[in-house]
């Protein structure tokens, strides 16, 4: 068996020579096409795998966003929209050419030179983090940023990267370059709810696309790293800062010339003035909420015609921040503001000092003690009891149970009429007409008037320990202003598509608006308030040539202060304090309220030229006014009697005395943290319903209220 054997590279015949070895270069190419099969297989299964649950491609001209709602004001300006807002798509060769420059030189600088993905761009980038520790660089083209807009969910992984550059490749593929980048401007977002830059054009800027300038064009390139961060809204200056910087590389890509930059930085980007008036936010919001109750969940675009008028908005919003700023020494930090027209229309809304501070709507969902502000409610019962401006009360010391108020000024002043009680805000005088009349039928009142809040029946409620709104005042009084009919607050007048189809209208005539005050007592009532500004603690607020009439109100320790004031078919409430309930510096009804109060509607009245306060219902038969005679003999009085004036160039003395915290009456749900309540309208509730019941007494001190 020795030698009968067989070897490998040998042929059959047994005889043949050694086959010679390969070369390097032979077996690089072996090998090379072995891992190159293999490579193709593994890329293969690869793709396959992510491209399974790849998204269909057919959706591309799809929309899918959530309806828009678009609020206009009374006159057709825009307020806000909330939503998503889109708008036709721009025509890429109308755009002046440095428009859509300035997105390539920011986002994609080689975006002409790469078939969708950019292999030196991402190893720069990979570098670029490497080196941070972090992600500070970003590798993708300005296509494959269109195919994650497109198709895909903002998730980073690896399987979402992957699908995002096939997806890129697909539309290199399937596009020009010209289509991409136009698809790519026409869907991208740009914050402040607007897609597509038509839209953000719109929406920044209240122009058209083709009309933008190079720092506008700037401005919107350098939003697209991060739109709320660079909002040229609320981050003003941190937008200027990335737009110089997209302006640099348009400059150095050789889209502008240092000139033009030059210019662009110099001249002024003027953001849309309805975007920068972040207090009609609290507006919209307060409707927000009415909208869905109204015409359900929005399936499609709607505008909303409201009542708002930004002229008067605006008016409004200069008048806190004047006052705010004056008084910060004072502590006073936050306002709220409810203007209505006779007819319940809110003309002008402000929750808060800042709603990018605070979105909390304190003139709808606070719910602050009113001070005397609520005394014309008690006044107003014992009108129609039988009182009139010219009867006989006494200011001196009273005791209801183990409760004795007292004055502001620590005195009594013994007789006088009531008109002069209502003027001075007395409070000896107010506690003992409602204990006379029945604090039951105050209650009564003013839910006739229209006061929402609970209305509890204690003794110190006849003079103000009763917590309720701005909204709420504001539409009580609206009745003292507009010959005595009780309205509701309404801010919607009309809700349709943009193709015109009407969704909702408010009826002509709502139910509630009925005649709450009859006459005389509506006469006697305004007659009243109107000698609170010119003779008492409202005369700051006294606008010359104008009717008008209102009330003071402070609460105890100055944690409160309050004024509302009306003219014809015009009502305004305005209420000042702090979120935590902590007392201001001595600030009242009559200081920087009334100084609010005064400045909007100095700067409202000439534009609602509004008409003298009126008279109301008719008369009843035989009915005589007051004799003139007895009016300036009691004026005379005031002068010269125990009650003079204070010197109108001063502060007014508000009414009231303070008490320490700890005596106040306990309030469920007062010392709550504003900012984390919900925001939302109250409830408009009956007409008349029965007054709450009045709680267990308890043996404690009821606060003293101006």
């Amino acid at each position: 068996m020795a030698g009968s054997g067989f070897s490998f590279g040998r042929g059959g015949g047994g005889g043949g020579q050694p086959k010679p070895a390969r070369t390097t270069m032979q077996r690089l190419i072996y090998w090379g096409s072995v891992l190159a099969v293999w490579a193709l297989i593994f890329l293969v299964v690869f793709f396959a795998v992510f491209a399974r649950d790849l998204p269909d491609t057919s959706t591309l001209y799809n929309v899918d966003r959530q309806p828009s709602i678009t609020y206009l004001d009374r006159n057709g300006a825009l307020i806000a929209v909330r939503g998503s807002q889109m708008a036709p798509p721009a025509d890429l060769d109308a755009l002046p050419d440095y428009v859509p420059a300035a997105f390539i030189a920011i986002e994609d600088r080689r975006f002409y030179h790469h078939p969708g993905f950019d292999p030196v761009g991402m190893t720069r980038a990979i570098a670029a983090n490497m080196r941070a520790g972090r992600v500070v660089q970003g590798g993708s083209t300005l296509t494959q940023q269109l195919a994650k807009n497109l198709f895909l969910s903002p998730d980073q992984n690896m399987k979402r990267k992957v699908q995002e550059l096939m997806l890129a490749v697909w539309l290199e593929m399937k596009f020009s370059k010209e289509e991409i980048l136009a698809l790519y401007l026409n869907r991208v977002y740009f914050g402040a709810g607007a897609y597509g830059i038509e839209a953000a054009s719109q929406r920044y800027f209240d122009k058209g696309a083709k009309d933008l300038t190079v720092g506008e064009a700037a401005l919107l390139a350098g939003l697209l790293k991060a739109p709320s961060r660079y909002s040229p809204v609320s981050e003003s200056e941190r937008a200027a800062t990335r737009a110089t910087v997209v302006l640099n590389e348009m400059v150095d890509a050789g889209v502008i010339t240092p000139e033009q930059r030059a210019q662009a930085v110099t001249e002024p980007v003027r953001v849309s003035r309805t975007l920068a008036s972040q207090h009609a936010q609290y507006f919209v919001d307060w409707l927000d909420k009415q909208i869905r109750e109204l015409v359900g969940e929005p399936t499609e675009d709607m505008i909303v015609e409201t009542t708002l008028d930004l002229t008067l908005q605006t008016s409004a919003e200069r008048a806190v921040r004047r006052i705010l700023e004056r008084d910060r020494s004072r502590g006073v930090q936050q306002a709220a503001l409810v203007a209505l027209d006779g007819e319940g229309r809110v003309r002008a809304m402000i929750g808060g000092a800042s709603y990018a501070d605070s979105q909390f709507n304190r003139a709808v969902d606070a719910r602050r003690q009113a001070g005397s502000a609520w005394k014309p409610f008690v006044y107003l019962t014992a009108l129609e009891s039988g009182y009139t401006p010219q009867t006989l009360v006494n200011d001196a010391p009273i005791r209801i149970g183990n409760w004795s108020p007292r004055n502001y000024s620590g005195s009594f002043a013994g007789e006088m009429t009531l008109a002069n009680a209502v003027a001075q805000s007395t409070n000896t005088v107010a506690a003992g007409l409602a204990d006379q009349i029945g604090r039951d039928n105050v209650a009564r009142t003013a839910r006739r008037l229209g006061i929402t809040s609970r209305i509890g029946l204690e003794p110190a409620m006849a003079l103000g320990a009763v917590e309720v709104s701005p909204l709420d005042m504001a539409q009580a009084y609206d009745a003292f202003a507009n010959g005595g009919k009780r309205v509701r607050a309404y801010g919607i007048s009309r809700i349709r598509t943009p193709q015109g189809r009407v969704i909702y209208q408010r009826a002509s005539r709502e139910p509630g608006s009925v005649q709450a005050i009859s006459n005389p007592f509506l006469y006697y009532q305004n007659q009243m308030l109107r000698g609170v500004m010119t003779s008492g603690t409202g005369r700051s607020a006294a606008i010359a040539g104008r009717d008008t009439a209102g009330k003071t109100g402070t609460t105890s320790d100055y944690k409160d202060a309050w004024f509302v004031g009306y003219t014809g078919g015009f009502v305004t409430a305005v209420w000042v304090g702090k979120d935590d309930n902590t007392p201001m510096r001595g600030v009242t009804g009559g200081s920087s309220p009334a100084a609010i109060w005064r400045g909007f509607m100095e700067a409202a009245l000439p534009r609602l030229n509004a008409p003298p306060i009126p008279d109301g219902p008719a008369m009843p038969e035989g009915w005589q006014p007051p004799s003139p005679v007895e009016n300036l003999i009691g004026q005379i009085g005031d002068l010269f009697g125990d009650n003079p004036p204070a010197d109108p160039s001063a502060e007014p003395l508000d009414e009231g005395l303070m008490e320490p915290p700890a005596q106040r009456p306990a309030t469920p749900g007062r010392n709550e943290p504003p900012v984390l309540r919900p925001t939302q309208p109250q409830p408009q509730r009956d007409p008349a319903p029965q007054p709450d019941p009045a709680p267990p007494p308890e043996k404690k001190a009821d606060p003293l209220f101006f």
